[in-house]
């Protein structure tokens, strides 16, 4: 069983920076990771992903201001959040599937949604 754990999330201020961190227990030769958030009352929203391939792709909400990055040697995968504003409020979760690449995901970064592994979340809340 696949395990992903989720931390760094918490309060800041507008403008302010969180990096989260997801724990994953199993390492793959290929995969797709990434991170969908979901604030209440509102759909989920793919965020970010990256591949096995070096490959990234984000979503235009968070483009220039989130960076995603996974760390082989710890198989931690982390998301930089910076100049953070009220409405990136939610809950964040990260995704992996050994699977799926970048390019198999297509263009609709909603499609990270349909990975395999899902982690608990993290709770970020930016106040302005």
């Amino acid at each position: 069983q696949v395990k992903l754990v989720e931390s760094g999330g918490g309060s800041v201020q507008a403008g302010g920076s969180l990096r989260l961190s997801c724990e994953i227990s199993q390492t793959y030769d290929s995969y797709c990771m990434g991170w969908f958030r979901q604030a209440p009352g509102k759909k989920r929203e793919g965020l970010a992903a990256i591949d096995s391939n070096g490959k990234t792709k984000y979503v235009d909400s968070v483009k220039g201001r989130f960076t995603i990055s996974h760390d082989k040697a710890s198989n931690i995968l982390y998301l930089q959040m910076d100049n953070l504003e009220p409405d990136d409020t939610a809950m964040y979760t990260c995704v992996v599937d050994p699977l799926t690449t970048i390019d198999t995901l297509g263009t609709d970064l909603q499609r990270i949604l349909v990975l395999r592994y899902w982690g608990q979340g993290t709770q970020v809340t930016v106040s302005s």
